[in-house]
């Protein structure tokens, strides 16, 4: 990003050796910024959702007001709570609808491709199976997001009332 500015990364990923391959080869690929990993759906939602965790402080998590330069990497495939449902809540939400959201899966069923787009994803990216095709996906993403803009100035912040989903009905926009 120009002025010295680098995207961070929050990786939501169950399996251990992908989020491992995920990390790894983003940082040689240049980005160094933040890079946050939540194992399964539940915790990413508890996160940006929960009430405001004393562990970011303990664990060096951001708070949720300091997301300003971060992307979502995010698997479909997760125990608990799966991609659709957290891809859903941080696009309906208003407080972090503007927080840019990668689809990294391994699927690639049309359905689910435009479901995710219909939800609101910005980039779908089907992981290759084949190691060293995985390893050059990822390599090439990290490039990306090197040269990626993202609007200026733009906050994530838990500070709005969330929505009640029953209160108020998802609405998607005119196609």
């Amino acid at each position: 990003m120009s002025h010295g500015e680098s995207v961070g990364i929050i990786l939501i990923e169950d399996d251990d050796g992908h989020a491992t391959l995920v990390e790894r080869n983003l940082r040689r690929a240049g980005l160094t910024n933040g890079f946050l990993r939540f194992a399964d759906g539940q915790e990413a939602l508890d996160y940006f959702f929960g009430e405001a965790p004393a562990r970011d402080t303990a664990s060096g998590l951001p708070s949720r007001d300091d997301l300003a330069n971060f992307v979502v990497l995010l698997d479909l495939k997760m125990p608990r709570v799966d991609g659709f449902e957290v891809l859903r809540r941080l696009k309906e939400t208003p407080s972090t609808a503007a927080l840019p959201v990668i689809v990294l899966t391994t699927t690639d069923d049309p359905r689910e491709i435009d479901r995710c787009y219909e939800l609101g994803c910005n980039v779908y990216i089907t992981k290759p199976v084949e190691y060293d095709a995985f390893i050059e996906a990822v390599r090439r993403l990290g490039f990306f997001l090197q040269v990626v803009k993202l609007p200026p100035g733009q906050r994530v912040s838990a500070q709005h009332p969330q929505q009640n989903p029953q209160q108020h009905p998802q609405q998607h926009p005119a196609q």
